[in-house]
């Protein structure tokens, strides 16, 4: 289970420690696990959700997005950051965007993009709770990280060296194919129609943003999956919103 706590204390805020430093075979196999934190989340706001059962509308939305951000240290949102800010002042070239997305600190573009990520997660949100489409809660962080697993999966890790590299490298790549279609599957069982719209909706975001990166880095960086996983979350969101 060691591949869990690695995916978990990566992706989580939660108190995790590990026993000490993971192999890079350990790091590559800890992607299978993305899909199951993103399960675990989901689960959390989900009982969350029930808890907060009749309590105002705007504070229980507000809560719901608070813990979401809060159970994931706001990890994606920074890489979604540092991707807005590069992809604007990269100005189309590839190493300008690379040496941007290093850079520690946030321009307007990306405190514009981060206020508008989070006012739609909010708004759909709403949309949501009063729809009392909870199963939503738990079906669009599963396919957010079910996304980082594919993302990995198809696409070339563009900085040599580091985590990212480890993981690219040590991925299990056939199992990794049968967790995404679990993890798809798992998606249609909870929700039913809602659940089958949700998946579908994912694929031509994935494939979208996918094609962006390809485009303009030949690849996927830590921030660009980060940013991946923020927006495809944000369009699932919304899209069973309008149901």
């Amino acid at each position: 289970m060691l591949p869990f706590w690695i995916a978990l204390q990566f992706l989580s805020s939660l108190p995790v420690r590990l026993p000490g430093m993971p192999t890079p075979e350990e790091l590559g196999r800890s992607l299978l696990f993305y899909p199951l934190v993103g399960f675990l989340f989901g689960v959390i706001l989900w009982v969350l959700n029930g808890l907060l059962a009749g309590a105002p509308l705007f504070l229980h939305a507000a809560l719901l997005l608070t813990v979401w951000v809060l159970l994931s240290g706001a990890l994606h949102l920074d890489g979604l950051a540092d991707s807005a800010d590069a992809w604007l002042g990269g100005f189309g070239d590839r190493e300008r965007t690379l040496t941007i997305m290093k850079d520690p600190r946030s321009g307007p573009i990306a405190v514009v993009t981060l206020a508008l990520v989070l006012l739609l997660k909010f708004t759909a949100l709403l949309a949501v709770i009063e729809q009392q489409q909870a199963m939503a809660l738990i079906i669009v962080p599963l396919l957010g990280r079910c996304a980082l697993l594919g993302l990995f999966l198809t696409t070339p890790y563009v900085r040599p060296g580091g985590l990212g590299q480890a993981l690219a490298d040590h991925l299990p790549r056939s199992t990794g194919k049968w967790v995404l279609m679990v993890g798809a599957v798992v998606c249609v069982v909870l929700g039913g129609v809602p659940g089958i719209v949700a998946v579908v909706l994912s694929v031509p975001v994935f494939v979208w943003l996918r094609q962006m990166m390809l485009r303009r880095l030949g690849g996927t960086t830590g921030d660009t999956a980060g940013a991946l996983l923020e927006l495809l979350e944000v369009a699932v969101l919304v899209g069973l919103a309008f149901l």
